[in-house]
């Protein structure tokens, strides 16, 4: 695929780092790129916000052209970042100050992430940022509206060993079609944006990074206009990889190296019933990306199948909350903090109190 690098110089033409966002869905490897690459310091990539979870609230703001409605999205996103289970390090954000920066420029949801982003990124030195929001793949129309320079990062994972990993995770269902069909419809979008934006996207394997990380890695540097650094080999002396391990059994492996025989683990964690689901719906990305099917990918996926899988789904959900509840209270605690920060902003809108009014002119804000 031919793709068009960003440069130092470009960098330094622009007021402000280039945007890049990884795409298309979590349990990917996408830490292990993400934190190998933060040895760069022309490269700046947080923890996420995963503002996909914030996206059912929008609509609850009402107009945004509405100064009042726009302002209190501009705290609420700021709340959400300060209720992250990973903080952002040497950054604070005074949302009056975000909000009188970007009052008079388009406004969206992703407006203020991103101004977030760019300015914490620039506080660091950095030419490049990127969102490993990976769910946000299905609102880049509106991301390149912002920002028609943004580059993506699509990373391919197979799927099979993919939904292996979703099925033992919080952050998604505990049901092999369930994740399956949300894998398709993820790399779906991808493949359309692909095709919009040929230049713009660099797609990758991670059994290609399993495989050979300099060469991985060299790649996605040179897509993004950074240099490669020998020290991105080794993960471990990075002091976030060693941070988030202690706080998630998700993130445990994140400070060693990977290992290559894990790429074939799914075969013990899937029955070949399941398998066969994955590859059933999975069949044509898997050919797009070289994965070989292990069955003759000829499954029955029904309504029927799918509303018991849900059932299913809800059941183990509730379980799996409990044993994080016994086996990791940080993990819990921290999870369950940003969960209820969004069940009390969803309260709050639903209520619609006032705490801030606004002058006739648009001079800025007036905290009653």
């Amino acid at each position: 695929m031919h793709t068009t690098p960003f440069n130092d110089k470009q960098a330094t033409a622009m007021s402000r780092p280039r945007p890049i966002l990884m795409i298309p869905l979590r349990r990917c490897g996408s830490h292990a790129l993400r934190l190998r690459l933060n040895f760069s310091p022309k490269f700046y990539s947080p923890y996420p916000l995963h503002i996909v979870d914030f996206m059912p609230l929008v609509p609850l703001y009402g107009d945004l052209s509405d100064d009042k409605a726009y302002f209190r999205m501009v705290v609420d996103v700021v709340g959400l970042q300060a209720a992250s289970m990973v903080k952002w390090q040497d950054i604070v954000f005074d949302p009056v100050e975000i909000f009188e920066s970007i009052r008079h420029e388009p406004r969206s949801v992703h407006r203020i992430v991103w101004e977030l982003l760019l300015r914490a990124g620039a506080q660091h030195g950095a030419s490049v940022v990127m969102d490993k929001s990976l769910d946000s793949v299905h609102y880049a129309a509106d991301l390149m509206r912002l920002f028609p320079d943004t580059l993506f990062l699509n990373v391919v994972r197979d799927p099979r060993a993919q939904v292996a990993s979703m099925n033992r995770a919080i952050i998604h269902e505990f049901d092999t079609a369930l994740n399956a069909r949300t894998w398709v419809e993820a790399h779906g979008t991808a493949c359309e944006l692909m095709e919009q934006y040929p230049d713009r996207v660099l797609t990758i394997r991670y059994e290609d990074f399993l495989g050979n990380q300099e060469q991985t890695l060299n790649k996605v540097c040179n897509f993004f206009g950074i240099e490669y650094l020998p020290q991105m080999l080794d993960v471990a002396h990075s002091s976030e990889a060693q941070q988030i391990s202690q706080l998630s059994a998700l993130w445990a492996s994140n400070c060693f190296p990977p290992i290559v025989a894990n790429v074939d683990k799914f075969k013990k964690q899937l029955s070949m019933d399941e398998i066969e689901v994955v590859e059933t719906l999975a069949r044509d990305y898997m050919e797009i990306y070289g994965y070989e099917l292990m069955t003759n990918a000829c499954a029955t996926v029904d309504e029927g199948m799918i509303k018991a899988a849900r059932e299913r789904s809800e059941a183990g959900r509730q379980a799996a909350w409990r044993e994080l509840e016994n086996n990791n209270y940080r993990d819990y605690i921290l999870r369950r903090f940003r969960a209820d920060y969004l069940a009390r902003v969803r309260s709050g809108l639903e209520r619609q109190p006032l705490s801030v009014s606004y002058g006739a002119t648009r001079k800025g804000l007036q905290v009653a």
